[in-house]
């Protein structure tokens, strides 16, 4: 059963039940008319925390992305209040501000910067949300009045620190920016600073814990979004309305930043630790050091199995070859490899163990044509393996399924010109200037 399928179960006040709020049992109604955000929804996990005044999305330790939540506060919402919470949670990731893809990095940023990195990228959001809480900050309102909407972040990042500086040359007051009036407290409607101080503005939810994730870590995450937003692309491009309420302008920077090409060594970083989480589980006796007491420990009950599949056919490159196994080489650090040669069929004799640690040479052993259906029936009846990699030139009919995850290794060449498309398997493209 998926994460997004488990219901919390009703606590109990003497003889009444009360229901907590279970944000996943809203979102499909609430996202019936956004095939886009549909279709990223399905592949965020979603978890209740009482801890978080309003709601978030973080990186987990493994790289995932999470949404958190505090439920009181959902569940005071309107619907079309949670959409647009929903919506605002998934713009950080589709925008990249929580792993740090476009222009944020939040590594040794003061208290006070930090504070208007995130009013900048809720700026470049909440333009196109009006139903958002009163709470939170939008452009061309409030504080905000002479800022434009439908700006970058980056945009809202220079006029903030223009803002900053008037503040503090005004010794901290508010009235008297640009764009507007204060009152006669230096406050602007609501109470909040006049445009000329920001105060204790901030955020409306949470974007704690963006600045603690390790560069490796970040980088599973941002292989992960990659994916994810090119799923819902291809998801909302099935129909006209498959965007639902994302703007025109905005499109075309979410289709580009898929388009834009990612380096294949952590691609299949990214492949080998992810089938690596899967040979994780959770134990209740080990605690998690990050969320104690909120989420399990894991613990590696074994060393995740690779199988590396290498077209023997002469239309393989030797550079392309050497490449792989050179980066293969790293990743032995972290995983074992059975390394399986293959033409139209695979020999067991010329099967080996590429242990952890150890390094290898580039091999061929067999020379032929190429079937694909031969290592990937060996590897669905041997079984034991978390994934399987396909170093080809793609030159092959496409084979029967995998049991286990399958992931492409590629020339560029080859990679634009494939057999057959391997979608929605990956497929990894080693540049020439890598080669």
């Amino acid at each position: 059963m998926s994460e997004e399928m488990i219901e919390e179960a009703p606590t109990t006040e003497g003889d009444q039940k009360v229901e907590k709020y279970d944000l996943d049992l809203h979102v499909f109604r609430l996202l019936m008319d956004e095939p886009f955000f549909a279709a990223l929804s399905r592949r965020i996990s979603k978890t209740a925390d009482s801890s978080i005044p309003t709601a978030g999305v973080r990186v987990t330790p493994e790289g995932k992305l999470e949404m958190i939540y505090n439920p009181d506060f959902m569940g005071s919402q309107t619907d079309l209040g949670v959409a647009d919470i929903l919506k605002h949670e998934f713009y950080h990731i589709i925008l990249r501000h929580v792993t740090g893809g476009r222009f944020l990095s939040f590594a040794d940023l003061s208290a006070s910067e930090r504070k208007l990195h995130n009013i900048a990228m809720d700026l470049a959001i909440n333009g196109y949300l009006p139903n958002l809480p009163e709470m939170a900050c939008f452009p061309g309102k409030g504080p905000f009045a002479h800022l434009p909407p439908y700006k970058a972040a980056e945009f809202y990042l220079k006029e903030l620190r223009k803002m900053q500086k008037e503040d503090d040359g005004n010794g901290g007051g508010g009235g008297g920016g640009p764009g507007g009036e204060g009152n006669e407290k230096g406050a602007g409607p609501e109470g909040n600073p006049g445009p000329g101080g920001l105060g204790d503005i901030d955020s409306f939810d949470d974007h704690d814990g963006w600045d603690k994730v390790d560069e490796q870590t970040r980088q599973i995450a941002e292989q992960r979004v990659q994916e994810f937003v090119k799923d819902a692309i291809n998801e909302a491009q099935k129909n006209s309305q498959g965007w639902g309420t994302v703007p025109g302008n905005l499109r075309k920077d979410i289709i580009a930043s898929v388009k834009t090409q990612l380096d294949w060594k952590k691609m299949l970083r990214y492949f080998v630790k992810q089938s690596q989480n899967a040979s994780k589980r959770s134990s209740i006796r080990k605690i998690n050091k990050r969320y104690p007491y909120q989420h399990p420990g894991k613990k590696s009950s074994r060393t995740a199995k690779i199988a590396i599949a290498i077209d023997q056919s002469g239309s393989v490159s030797d550079e392309m070859l050497n490449a792989f196994f050179s980066e293969l080489n790293s990743l032995a650090k972290i995983a074992s490899f059975t390394v399986i040669p293959f033409d139209t069929r695979v020999d067991d004799s010329l099967v080996y163990e590429w242990k952890k640690g150890q390094k290898q040479r580039t091999r061929r052993d067999m020379c032929g044509g190429t079937d694909f259906n031969a290592p990937t029936k060996y590897v669905n009846e041997t079984g034991g393996f978390d994934g399987l990699i396909i170093a080809t030139d793609m030159e092959a009919p496409k084979p029967v399924g995998c049991r286990v995850q399958r992931l492409w290794i590629t020339d560029d060449y080859h990679g634009n010109r494939p057999y057959f498309n391997p979608t929605p398997e990956r497929m990894i493209v080693i540049p020439k200037k890598d080669r």
